[in-house]
């Protein structure tokens, strides 16, 4: 069967407020259906947007960043799970770990079809259960980015099989720091669209099981990758990162460089609470 034409495809939804309440109201399905996908068309990149994104996190002006490219790719794989049946709640997912890739120079102007694959890998050995969603945006026929997301749906037991994050402070060098401001789950989730209640106010992530809001994983990559390319002129055009830890609204993080070029560590109360690596062009 052939594959559809974009414009043929549904529009890609807007990033608003709007796809969380028809989370809080989507019952899970009973059954596993396998491997889901999704299709969805962007007739274009919005450029007033990307600048704004640009200028929250201090990127270069110029091309569109990587990190602003999760923000299309989140918005197809929130898109997929809310027009397909799945078996858990969308509401309260902990973003545990993300790849990106750029796979060829991003043109604003032209229009993008997005793929999403959502799959259920086998649950973890303490019993942890995620769920793992795959996105392919291509233009004419090439492939422009790639973006794996891993979230959470059941923790696991505490303490099974589990690796702790070690208390003392990688070698390497400080490249940024940055308070977490009260709100900047709200200033973010309004940029971004992530409505996330974990991320917005202490009793929204109360509501959702956590003792606090938290930052979303993917601003604190953004601030990452922005220190990066400003302290090494150089643009970023892939990452790998795993979410150890939670960074908590009202507290700070610490960028630093490891020593194995690309690689880098984010502190929070002298712990790892996010560790990966960078690719350059």
């Amino acid at each position: 069967m052939n594959s559809p034409s974009s414009s043929s495809l549904p529009a890609l939804p807007r990033a608003s407020a709007w796809p969380l309440l028809r989370a809080l109201f989507k019952r899970p399905a009973r059954v596993s259906a396998g491997l889901i996908q999704a299709r969805y068309r962007l007739d274009r990149i919005d450029i007033d947007h990307v600048r704004r994104y640009g200028n929250a996190f201090g990127f270069p002006p110029g091309p569109v960043p990587l990190t602003y490219l999760y923000l299309l790719a989140q918005r197809a794989q929130l898109a997929t799970m809310l027009d397909r049946a799945i078996p858990f709640r969308i509401v309260g997912l902990i973003h545990v770990s993300n790849e990106l890739a750029m796979q060829c120079e991003v043109r604003t102007d032209a229009p993008l079809m997005l793929v999403t694959t959502l799959s259920m890998p086998e649950p973890g050995a303490n019993g942890a259960v995620e769920c793992l969603l795959e996105t392919v945006a291509s233009a004419d026929g090439q492939t422009v980015f790639t973006c794996t997301s891993r979230y959470l749906i059941k923790r696991g037991q505490r303490g099974k099989h589990a690796l702790a994050s070690p208390s003392v402070a990688p070698m390497g060098d400080v490249i940024g720091e940055w308070a977490v401001t009260a709100d900047a789950g709200r200033r973010y989730a309004a940029l971004s669209g992530d409505w996330n209640p974990i991320h917005l106010w202490p009793w929204s992530a109360r509501l959702m099981g956590m003792h606090a809001p938290i930052i979303h994983g993917m601003e604190t990559m953004a601030r990452v990758c922005a220190a990066f390319e400003q302290s090494t002129n150089r643009r970023i055009t892939s990452l790998a990162c795993h979410f150890k830890r939670a960074v908590p609204l009202g507290t700070s993080a610490t960028l630093i460089a490891c020593e194995v070029p690309g690689s880098f560590v984010v502190l929070c109360s002298d712990r790892v609470a996010v560790e990966g690596a960078l690719g350059y062009t």
